[in-house]
């Protein structure tokens, strides 16, 4: 998904749109964009509102206009002000302050629901020297990654602000980082991986200057504190896009610089067995798009191809044994050294391990044994199990013959699993 530089996109060129947008920003009025405020959950209304009868700016910020653009339903709503931090605190009584570098404001709500409230920040070169920097709304529109993030919805005459030609983009389909995109990508290179995430989301195409730098700079990516990467790419594995996200980040080399082992494995897959890598995960793609998945098995489904295609665990079962060792040291090598949480670690393990000896048995065996079909993990482990043996049936052309030697029936009483 890239978009070869045509007259159009080079009158596009992000100096010149910018020296005309910080002066002269495009004004969308109300009747000529589709949000709503009926489109806006209460708590939301009722943060901007507040902000704007007390005589502060109060903007609809970030990824939730661009979804609500795009007829999207948005997963979160940030909202942007010109009150300091602890203005915004005085106005809610249920808030806090958080963060040390930048101060931002969660305002909490019934349900645990909380709405993000964040000052506009100022240039980012101001920042450099680790002060806290306020701004300008044109100010903070021209440090967010890219332009089709940078668009705000004004509660006070409901239209939509634009300052860096994020509107066009949108319209063009065109994912395009605000600023150089060598600068950008230089100070932040998580950037990269935002701008894939988008095309990969959305479906649009990486115009040629910024796809260029990703190109360029993708080396700086482990740069970056393990966290912060590991938490971009938790959002594409599980978000429901992870099969566009994998195919691009493999062709800018991006896969192979944060997932070393797998990507070069995958360099030396088989047409077949990479074409078997995308289709599983467009299986937990179908899964996690509509909510049946849970993040264990997305897991399971992406790792499943690295744990059989290096070698060390036969896709065939032998016997119905738990190879949960050597998959432990499969997944180490994958995860290395991104941190989460221990408990999905362990729930995704669980789910690989049970593979082998569900697979056994369903393969050759008349029925599930009973010990095992009463574990807590057998339903979403047999759910894993039946797409990926779909699936290596009819893209590996995978010989289920019995192992040799094995007898026809066992010993009452003798162990399943």
């Amino acid at each position: 998904m890239f978009l070869q530089e045509t007259k159009e996109t080079s009158a596009l060129r992000q100096g010149e749109l910018f020296e005309e947008a910080e002066q002269r920003p495009l004004i969308i009025p109300r009747g000529e964009h589709p949000i709503s405020r009926k489109h806006l959950p209460r708590e939301v209304l009722k943060v901007l509102y507040r902000l704007k009868d007390a005589g502060y700016l109060a903007y609809l910020v970030g990824g939730s206009v661009r979804d609500m653009l795009l007829g999207l339903k948005p997963k979160d709503f940030d909202v942007g002000t010109d009150a300091r931090p602890e203005e915004i605190k005085k106005l809610f009584r249920w808030s806090r302050i958080i963060g040390k570098r930048f101060r931002l404001v969660h305002v909490y709500f019934r349900g645990g629901k909380f709405i993000e409230v964040v000052t506009f920040r100022g240039p980012e070169v101001a920042e450099e020297n680790g002060l806290e920097v306020f701004g300008t709304p044109a100010e903070d529109a021209f440090r967010r990654d890219l332009t089709i993030n940078a668009l705000f919805y004004n509660i006070a005459d409901f239209t939509i602000i634009d300052y860096v030609g994020g509107m066009e983009d949108l319209k063009r389909g065109i994912i395009r980082v605000i600023g150089p995109p060598d600068l950008r990508f230089t100070r932040d290179p998580v950037r990269m991986m935002r701008a894939i995430r988008h095309a990969a989301r959305i479906g649009f195409e990486i115009e040629p200057k910024t796809w260029e730098a990703i190109l360029r700079h993708r080396k700086k990516i482990i740069l970056c504190a393990p966290m912060r990467i590991r938490d971009e790419w938790l959002k594409d594995v599980l978000g429901g896009w992870s099969a566009p996200w994998a195919q691009l980040m493999l062709k800018a080399g991006l896969f192979e610089e944060i997932f070393p082992a797998y990507g070069q494995l995958i360099r030396e897959f088989s047409p077949e067995e990479r074409r078997f890598f995308f289709k599983i995960l467009e299986k937990a793609d179908k899964g996690a798009k509509k909510g049946e998945f849970s993040e264990a098995q997305i897991l399971a489904l992406f790792l499943y191809p690295f744990i059989v295609g290096a070698g060390k665990i036969d896709r065939l079962p032998q016997n119905s044994a738990r190879p949960t060792a050597l998959i432990r040291q499969e997944m180490e090598k994958v995860f290395y050294p991104y941190d989460f949480k221990k408990e999905l670690f362990e729930q995704t393990l669980q789910l690989l391990a049970a593979l082998w000896p569900i697979k056994y048995h369903l393969l050759f065996s008349k029925r599930m044994p009973k010990r095992l079909a009463r574990k807590s993990y057998f339903k979403e482990g047999l759910t894993v199990c039946e797409i990926i043996l779909k699936l290596e049936r009819e893209l590996l052309g995978l010989e289920l013959t019995p192992p040799r030697g094995r007898r026809k029936r066992r010993r009452k009483g003798g162990r399943h699993a």
